[in-house]
């Protein structure tokens, strides 16, 4: 992304003067938060705007538990000046994710811990013309609706107020199985725990199952920074560096390191945000689609095949499978269903591409089989074609759309592709 213009405003007064200053010039905006998409959803050559600097929170309700902040603050952030007030989100996510690219991007993952769309009770919205909207789901209902996942192209959110729970404890515990106990037992896996994902290891059959939920045991942890860094980090980046000379390494690779880091029992307690929210330690490119939730089996089993079948195809690890309850929000992948995503992944160790296009190709034919979403900030070869059959509501979030943006200044090249 080469923005003509980057701002950076720090009150409503100057994002409105940058509209105007848009519309003078007949340029696009784009709205910018923490910068974690992997894809070319903030991508502009016109106005970028960076809201890190309006950070703040406005106002707690500790009656409610609720807590009104500005767009650009970091999760971090928040959660640290929630603990104070013996609140929490009861969710978390990527640490470095402001809520101004949480809110249009949003995609409503609930049992894996991110932060869900359904969490944002209220938000504030300043449209193309220089209109704030009030929204929420009794004022400007239906806007709610959308403005709750709108991908940037609404407007640009001002404010956001999310229901907040008491502070709370967590305890990950994290064990070995095998992809076929895990996928003939899944109801069982999720009855089990409240947040529930695993980690499949391509080329084999191991996984790792994480379990995430509540505790009233004390902090505790086994971290180490010469297991989680010097070895899961530095040395796995340089072995598949070599891997990109000798791609037969990675099926090994995948296997030494589950028998390096997975093969024991581990449990962990603190926080809920710093149970929940994750370091991305490497630069990398990913796909993540949500499929109904009864098709995880018959999907990775699947992949696996494929895997199997096409030994000139590799794949790293993980494979992320997480699942999520469906919702009401228009341009949510788990709209009207609840869902499983998978996540794939392909590490560019030292910045170095490494071939995947067979891998990525093959794995999104099985997603869209399925019945598949694409994460909208993940990459994906997507249409507005593909989206009117994948989105019930995709056509009532277009009018939406098209009623608050009429002339599509917050359009960019990925959202062409998206509603035209």
């Amino acid at each position: 992304s080469s923005p003509e213009l980057s701002f950076q405003p720090t009150s409503v007064e100057e994002i409105k003067e940058i509209l105007d200053l848009a519309r003078q010039r007949s340029k696009r905006v784009k709205v910018v938060g923490g910068g974690h998409s992997p894809s070319d959803i903030a991508c502009t050559d016109d106005f970028m705007v960076q809201m890190g600097k309006m950070n703040k929170i406005l106002k707690v309700d500790e009656e409610k538990r609720q807590v009104m902040v500005e767009a650009g603050i970091l999760l971090s952030d928040l959660n640290v000046e929630l603990s104070k007030y013996g609140l929490a989100l009861p969710k978390g996510g990527v640490a470095a994710i402001a809520k101004a690219g949480v809110a249009p991007y949003l995609c409503g993952w609930e049992r894996h811990g991110i932060v869900s769309p359904r969490q944002v009770v209220a938000l504030t919205l300043l449209t193309a013309s220089g209109e704030i909207l009030e929204c929420s789901e009794s004022i400007n209902a239906e806007i709610f609706q959308a403005a709750r996942l709108h991908l940037g192209c609404l407007g640009v959110v001002l404010t956001i107020t999310f229901q907040c729970v008491p502070e709370f404890y967590l305890l990950e515990t994290t064990f070995p199985s095998t992809l076929q106990e895990v996928l003939d037992n899944l109801d069982s896996h999720l009855r089990r725990s409240e947040y529930f994902r695993f980690l499949w290891f391509p080329h084999s059959e191991n996984v790792s199952v994480i379990y995430q939920d509540h505790t009233n045991k004390p902090p505790s942890s086994s971290a180490s920074w010469f297991w989680d860094y010097a070895v899961g980090y530095y040395l796995l980046e340089f072995l598949l560096w070599i891997s990109t000379f000798l791609p037969g390494l990675v099926c090994w690779i995948n296997r030494f390191f589950f028998w390096l880091l997975f093969k024991g029992k581990v449990e962990h307690v603190d926080l809920s945000y710093k149970i929940f929210n994750y370091e991305c330690r490497f630069r990398q490119h990913v796909q993540d689609w949500a499929i109904p939730i009864e098709k995880t089996k018959e999907a990775l089993l699947e992949l696996k095949t494929v895997l199997e079948n096409n030994p000139k195809v590799v794949a790293h690890y993980p494979v992320e499978v997480r699942f999520a309850r469906g919702d009401d929000i228009l341009l949510s992948p788990c709209f009207q269903r609840d869902s499983c995503y998978m996540n794939i992944i392909m590490y560019r160790p030292y910045g170095k591409d490494v071939p995947r296009l067979d891998y990525w190709l093959a794995y999104e034919s099985i997603m869209k089989k399925a019945g598949g979403r694409p994460h909208w900030a993940k990459a994906h070869t997507c249409t507005r074609k593909d989206f009117e059959k994948m989105y019930p509501g995709f056509r009532k979030f277009c009018t939406i759309r098209e009623e608050l943006d009429p002339t599509g200044m917050f359009l960019n090249v990925y959202l062409e592709k998206v509603f035209y």
